[in-house]
């Protein structure tokens, strides 16, 4: 490719990205930094450097002169440690002599984020206010406003010799993406921190399955799976006059002044923030990590790291996970693979589905032609139980075991990820039709779990209807789309499972 590179401030210079699928050129940074290597990093390194294929520049501006501060706008990695967007803030910020603000867009009422109720608000302001105390530790300024994010960083980017984003796959955050490059007059980088292998370096298209990413994912992963060493903030942000319009410090009390559905409120199972993700995966590791690789298909046996709520609110690295998993004492390679699978392959083929899927939420766009051409033609099958919605979510059905899955969900926020399968096959099988159980599945999944709303979210709903996966013998209602029976409850205790449910709704009062 021919050297296009444009003079660049010390330190640093930048070469054009590959063209990406929305036909926008993006610009990719790469830090000059003497311990950035190519190859696979030793046990336990520490590493100086940002992985290059991390970083990218989205406007063709230079940093302003005369900025006040280096901006990190905070959306998808809410924490305060562990963060490529923040160290990276950190490092242009020493470098030209500047201290480091953070700031927070929150989405309120009528403009709240779409689907977010009181639980999923609880969890997340909970997590900012341990987010806030971390940041102001470090002497980061932190900003947190009643608007969106794209406005809080517009706003505060008129000041600011540099804007650092991080990086989330949802329309709703490339929609902010784009219209805080529009608008924004200093340069902007963006940092992907929340997946082990940015999504375009994994692949440079929507993949077929997992079979199909896996080897991708395996080939590269090494390089990516590298501690991160904090910065050291040398100018602190104290003596700038900014001020926060909301005091997350009391999490209660900013969530008792908003507006927002509170019919599902919050719950006492999890509690939001880096340190609570830390101290769940140190438990996990000590008292659940050991055959985790026979175990974790059997949900009476809470064999899980109960990680994916604060994955989907970037309270905790998946780098730092995996990282904690290869080093872990206990355990075996069957415990690692099988752990390292679903937090890698698993997890990065749901963003890759996002990513390069217009309509990830929408039955006709999101389910492959050949599953839908398949249900489309049992649509008339009969369904010898039939459910309306409230039904469901009430959990009001025929089936104890599907309906203690629900009570587990509705009441705790949570569901153990065998049991997700069924639950959603069941609703295939239960509703009117194959275009209503994909909506009720999405409404059901997006209200009730914390980790609702998330690129897993919208890609195991898909997959409940045929993504990622192939043909099977065909069957009423189904199809060929796969079909899950009763029978596969016989894998594990279930009527053990019923008692733990009952027994995890009653600790929430």
């Amino acid at each position: 490719m021919q050297d296009r590179t444009r003079a660049r401030p010390e330190g640093s210079t930048a070469a054009f990205h590959p063209r990406r699928p929305d036909g926008r050129i993006a610009r990719t940074l790469y830090l000059l930094q003497p311990s950035f290597r190519r190859g696979a990093p030793s046990k336990g390194q520490v590493s100086m450097a940002i992985q290059g294929e991390r970083i990218r520049i989205l406007n063709d501006v230079e940093p302003r002169g005369d900025g006040a501060y280096v901006l990190y706008l905070l959306q998808q990695a809410n924490r305060a440690t562990f963060n490529p967007a923040l160290e990276l803030a950190i490092e242009e910020a020493n470098r030209l002599g500047l201290p480091v603000v953070a700031c927070f867009g929150l989405l309120d009422g009528a403009s709240g984020f779409p689907e977010a109720n009181a639980r999923h608000y609880a969890f997340l302001l909970q997590g900012l206010a341990d987010a806030k105390a971390g940041l102001e530790k470090r002497g980061i300024g932190f900003v947190m406003r009643k608007v969106s994010p794209a406005q809080i960083a517009i706003d505060l980017a008129a000041d600011a010799a540099l804007l650092v984003l991080d990086r989330g796959y949802l329309a709703i955050q490339k929609g902010w993406y784009r219209e805080i490059a529009g608008a924004v007059t200093t340069r902007i980088v963006q940092v992907e921190g929340d997946v082990v292998v940015p999504v375009e370096t994994a692949s440079g298209k929507h993949e077929y399955a997992a079979r199909t990413l896996r080897p991708k994912l395996n080939r590269l992963w090494d390089p990516f799976i590298a501690a991160l060493k904090p910065r050291t903030v040398k100018h602190k942000a104290d003596r700038l006059k900014l001020k926060s319009a909301v005091d997350v410090s009391d999490p209660e009390a900013v969530l008792a002044g908003m507006s927002l559905d509170r019919a599902v409120g919050p719950v006492k199972r999890f509690t939001g923030g880096e340190t609570q993700a830390r101290k769940r995966l140190k438990a996990f590791l000590k008292d659940g990590f050991a055959g985790y690789g026979a175990g974790r298909n059997r949900p009476e046996a809470a064999a899980a790291s109960h990680m994916s709520p604060y994955l989907h609110f970037g309270q905790i690295s998946p780098v730092e996970i995996a990282l904690a998993v290869r080093e872990a004492g206990i355990g075996d390679s069957d415990d690692r693979g099988a752990y390292l699978e679903e937090l890698i392959v698993r997890r990065e083929l749901a963003m890759n589905h996002v990513f390069y899927t217009e309509g990830y939420d929408d039955y006709d766009k999101a389910v492959p032609d050949w599953a839908r051409k398949t249900l489309a033609e049992h649509a008339t099958d009969a369904r010898p139980h039939a459910y309306s919605e409230k039904q469901l979510a009430a959990g009001e059905t025929h089936d104890r075991y599907w309906n203690a899955a629900m009570r587990e969900m509705r009441e705790t926020g949570y569901m153990h990820n065998q049991l997700r399968m069924y639950w959603g096959k069941k609703i295939l099988e239960w509703s009117p039709s194959p275009k209503e159980g994909f909506a009720r599945t999405l409404r059901l999944n997006n209200r009730y779990f914390l980790d609702g709303r998330d690129p897993n979210s919208f890609t195991n709903v898909a997959w409940v209807y045929g993504l990622h996966d192939r043909p099977w013998q065909k069957r009423k209602i189904f199809g060929t789309v796969r079909y899950q029976s009763e029978n596969s409850l016989k894998k594990f205790d279930a009527k053990a499972y019923v008692r733990a449910v009952e027994t995890l709704c009653a600790a929430e009062g």
